[in-house]
């Protein structure tokens, strides 16, 4: 079971138009209930793990973010917001590729919406275990703080929990040991404190010391990077560039714990992951991938095992 906590979910509308400018008439529309948490279990959901998430919804983007949700197969639970649930767009210029991204801030959510949200959460990881992830950025209302203290309560319930955030609530997260922190380069180079460009493994390594458990770190392009402590690990999936790449990290996440969750190993989750990612990037629509698709791309994903830096 993959279940997730949305404190900041959206509506994630996509657009491919012929260009940027004056009207246009879409050539395609793709809506689905998005931000980083409902992202990451839609994944998963398409690649067949049994999911379920708590998120916070609220007015008619609220509704349909919980309908697109429930038709991708998750078993969604809401917890009514105080404000209507925030919608964000992508567009795609066709003629360009050039992709423009216009994001809402998250919504306001009050304390006892909070609580309401995070009990349900605690709840269901008691009774059904698996992993929980926890994505995305908190709306302004909470305190970066309650990322580390979920992660810790969920824990305590039994449940195995995955971080993908950035700032203050990544670093809260971590120092409370999750079994698994997912995170792009510029994140992972945030939390330490090191420079943007500094090797992948010594990025893993370096959050890896922090964190205890299974670190990734994503570079786009180049790669992820994966470390359990005992061995670094690169995998690489080459020449399947994609013209639609929001929600491709967190379609990894998704690869990711379901792998986990069927027992593989970290070369066999981080192969799956990127798999997904890529397959993501080929359709419009974050996190929307073919699972067929992403299974044959795992067979060419090249997992390596490299060098640890010298301390």
């Amino acid at each position: 079971m993959i279940s997730a906590l949305a404190l900041s979910p959206s509506l994630d509308v996509t657009y491919v138009v012929d260009a940027l400018e004056g009207i246009q008439r879409p050539r395609e529309v793709r809506r689905v209930g998005g931000g980083k948490a409902l992202n990451a279990v839609r994944a998963a959901a398409s690649l067949g793990a049994r999911t379920t998430a708590v998120a916070v919804l609220a007015g008619g983007s609220g509704e349909d973010v919980a309908a697109g949700a429930r038709a991708d197969g998750v078993d969604l639970r809401v917890v009514p917001g105080e404000h209507p649930t925030r919608t964000c767009v992508s567009v795609l210029a066709a003629a360009t590729g050039a992709l423009t991204e216009i994001y809402e801030r998250a919504v306001p959510v009050g304390a006892g919406t909070l609580d309401r949200a995070v009990g349900l959460a605690l709840d269901l990881a008691a009774r059904q275990g698996g992993w929980w992830l926890l994505s995305g950025g908190l709306p302004g209302t909470i305190a970066p703080s309650v990322v580390g203290t979920v992660v810790g309560r969920l824990r305590a319930a039994g449940a195995r929990v995955a971080v993908d955030s950035h700032g203050p609530a990544l670093a809260g997260a971590v120092g409370e040991g999750p079994d698994l922190v997912k995170v792009n380069r510029v994140e992972a180079a945030e939390l330490l404190g090191v420079p943007a460009d500094t090797p992948g493994a010594g990025l893993v390594t370096g959050l890896r010391d922090r964190s205890r458990g299974l670190v990734v770190v994503t570079d786009g392009a180049e790669g992820a990077w994966a470390s359990d402590g005992t061995s670094v690990l690169r995998v690489r999936l080459e020449g399947h560039v994609g013209r639609f790449p929001v929600g491709s990290g967190d379609s990894f996440l998704g690869g990711m714990l379901v792998a986990l969750d069927g027992g593989a190993s970290l070369a066999e989750a981080v192969a799956l992951g990127a798999a997904a990612g890529t397959a993501n990037a080929q359709v419009p629509g974050a996190a929307v991938l073919d699972a067929a698709l992403a299974r044959r791309l795992v067979g060419e994903a090249a997992v390596e095992t490299v060098a640890l830096p010298v301390p």
